[in-house]
């Protein structure tokens, strides 16, 4: 049987107001008081139930950290390092698959059930209008790996996705490809478009240079592995691709490889994220750093001490300004 808090409250010889104050954070109980309901509870092997105190303190410490993307690699890393922040802080993550949801206002629904006290949305392919549904609601909201914006309704903590366009294709021009690519994630997501921006505005820059374009179905090592057999069947192929992403570079990498193409002799390849399956021994691909930890911190920050009445972009620094794992581009001409 589950003890209860009036079985310790006897044991204790306090009032049952006294063993909530004892288990509550903040709240006012004497040291004495402390030690007793302590003692008591440990010979009744009692465990405070979190959630029925949410009902009456109205705050549950549930978090909701939602995303859509599963099939990204660099996710497993994201969840880890976000519930790893949030529960030290004293915050409980649930984690939610929104993939295929297309609805903002069943998402509310759904995390409004589970009293949640705010929301991380970590996605840069879910559209704005998620994290905007859970502001209207009232429901504290911080949009991670979110898009830039000087006026933004809501918390965004993320990357300068036009600025990495840039410098993928500041690097390439350095190495001397004339003929490039973008080959982005689905094209509706926001960091693909920016991305795109950067990269085009750069190359337009350089009339040596000529660009093609194509876009994956998703974030993930198939949807770029199979976009890549597409052009490979069509040639002329470029000279270099900026990936855009790392997992999709991963499979844009083992096409290659499939047609007996070298890299970067034959084919030059740049990704984005640095997540840890990168930096493998057997892919060392080159790409450009996202700070994922800084992200993390910064967001877990807000969810803390929002004010939902002054909504702000707290930028992590938009990558490291060095790529990680040259050997897949060509040496600097």
């Amino acid at each position: 049987m589950t003890v209860t808090l009036k079985e310790v409250a006897e044991l204790a010889g306090v009032s049952r107001s006294a063993v909530s104050r004892t288990f509550t954070d903040g709240a006012s109980v004497s040291d004495k008081t402390r030690r007793k309901v302590e003692k008591a509870a440990t010979k009744l092997g009692y465990t405070p139930n979190i959630l029925a105190r949410g009902l009456t303190t109205r705050r549950t410490k549930l978090i909701g950290l939602v995303s859509n993307n599963f099939h990204n690699p660099i996710f497993l890393e994201v969840f880890d390092q976000f519930t790893r922040k949030l529960q030290g802080v004293g915050l409980r993550p649930l984690l939610v698959n929104l993939s295929d949801e297309t609805d903002p206002e069943a998402s509310v629904r759904m995390l409004r059930q589970y009293s949640v006290d705010g929301v991380v949305v970590a996605s840069s392919t879910l559209p704005p209008g998620f994290s905007k549904a859970f502001k209207d609601a009232g429901v504290p909201v911080v949009n991670s790996f979110g898009r830039y914006s000087t006026a933004p309704e809501f918390h965004v903590v993320g990357i300068d996705n036009v600025e990495c366009g840039r410098m993928a294709a500041l690097e390439l021009a350095k190495r001397g490809y004339k003929h490039v690519a973008f080959l982005g994630g689905p094209d509706t997501a926001t960091s693909t478009q920016d991305r795109f921006k950067g990269f085009s505005e750069e190359i337009s820059r350089h009339p040596d240079m000529e660009m093609t374009v194509s876009y994956a179905k998703a974030y993930s090592f198939e949807a770029g592995r199979e976009e890549m057999q597409r052009l490979l069947g069509i040639r002329p192929l470029a000279e270099a691709y900026f990936c855009g992403d790392d997992v999709l570079s991963i499979g844009v990498l083992s096409a290659i490889e499939d047609a007996g193409l070298n890299i970067p002799g034959d084919i030059g390849i740049i990704g984005l994220n640095d997540m840890e399956m990168a930096g493998w021994q057997n892919i060392n691909l080159t790409t450009i750093r996202q700070p994922v930890q800084q992200i993390i911190n910064s967001s877990v920050e807000l969810i803390v001490s929002i004010n939902l009445k002054v909504f702000r972009y707290t930028p992590a620094r938009p990558c490291s300004g060095r790529l990680i794992g040259p050997a897949f581009l060509r040496p600097v001409s």
